[in-house]
């Protein structure tokens, strides 16, 4: 980073868009990457993307929550706590083209003290361009609202794949008062197949989960998912003392619950449908409000 950025003491929760020059002479292709906090206690996670636009940046710090100010040509992935360095699956990596820019999205929640945060990031690069497409599946939920001292409060979601794929890996998402994340496919034939169960979910160690072996999962399969949150006193990952009504936010001590399921579609071809029948789901769950601003757009590098 050219400049750290300082993170108060106290306050609300913090999002800065930090871009990274840099100084390639020619296009690359990034199949790993690793991320660095310095011993930053107060990064809550890290988003990556790529501005392909050559035009000069107007500030190298801003203030982005949500979208990032400006339509991203790619995306690197994310950093959450207790995550090492994140690899590509086999053939797949993502373009950075001459002259474009990194910004590093970061999401700080002060914890008592003053810090300075000047973290880092490497990438390793593959040395030809990538011959297989990786795609994002998400499941999701933001129907939560969970009484203080409830237990065994759920959300579920599902999906049904209109193109078959091949699975690779799965990435799992809550924040302090979730304990349990399950997620599954239900097959065309009825056959139940696990994707994922975590019994005892922990904020500060997650991952990219990569299955040792992908497997396919044909159009018509169902993927299905139920998290299940623990705001009661007895959680002692719980951070309200006593415990308080947690609902779905951005924030650290608010709620989220999210699976992403990485594929890649055995035909290239299938590649938009998916994407469509996806960007469908979404707009469904947000029932229009997409297009309905709620609040100051973000200044700064926006195009």
């Amino acid at each position: 980073m050219a400049e750290p950025v300082e993170v108060p003491a106290d306050g609300p929760d913090q999002y800065r868009c930090i871009t990274l020059p840099l100084v390639f002479d020619r296009d690359r292709y990034v199949h790993a990457f690793q991320f660095s906090t310095e011993g930053a206690t107060t990064i809550h996670h890290g988003l990556f993307f790529v501005n392909g636009r050559r035009s000069k940046p107007k500030e190298s710090q801003w203030e982005c929550f949500g979208t990032p100010g400006f339509i991203p040509s790619a995306g690197l992935g994310g950093w959450t706590p207790g995550m090492g360095a994140v690899s590509m699956p086999p053939g797949t990596a993502v373009h950075i083209p001459k002259g474009a820019r990194l910004v590093m999205q970061l999401h700080f929640h002060p914890d008592g003290k003053t810090e300075k945060v000047a973290p880092q990031i490497a990438l390793y690069f593959a040395d030809r361009p990538p011959s297989r497409v990786l795609m994002d599946v998400g499941l999701g939920s933001n129907d939560i609202d969970i009484p203080a001292g409830e237990k065994n409060y759920q959300v579920r979601d599902s999906f049904t794949l209109p193109v078959p794929v091949e699975v690779v890996g799965i990435i799992p998402h809550a924040h302090y008062v979730c304990k349990d994340m399950k997620a599954w496919a239900v097959l065309p034939d009825g056959h139940k197949r696990w994707l994922l169960w975590i019994a005892d979910w922990d904020f500060n160690w997650q991952n990219q989960f990569r299955y040792r072996t992908p497997f396919v999962l044909p159009a018509g399969t169902r993927l299905e998912m139920v998290f299940t949150y623990d705001n009661s006193a007895g959680n002692i990952r719980n951070p309200n003392h006593p415990p308080q009504r947690v609902t779905y936010g951005p924030g650290s001590t608010d709620e989220m619950a999210g699976i992403h399921l990485q594929v890649i579609p055995k035909n290239e071809a299938d590649m938009h449908e998916l994407g469509m029948a996806q960007w469908g789901k979404f707009m469904r769950s947000r029932g229009g409000e997409f297009y309905r601003p709620s609040q100051k757009p973000p200044t700064g590098e926006r195009e």
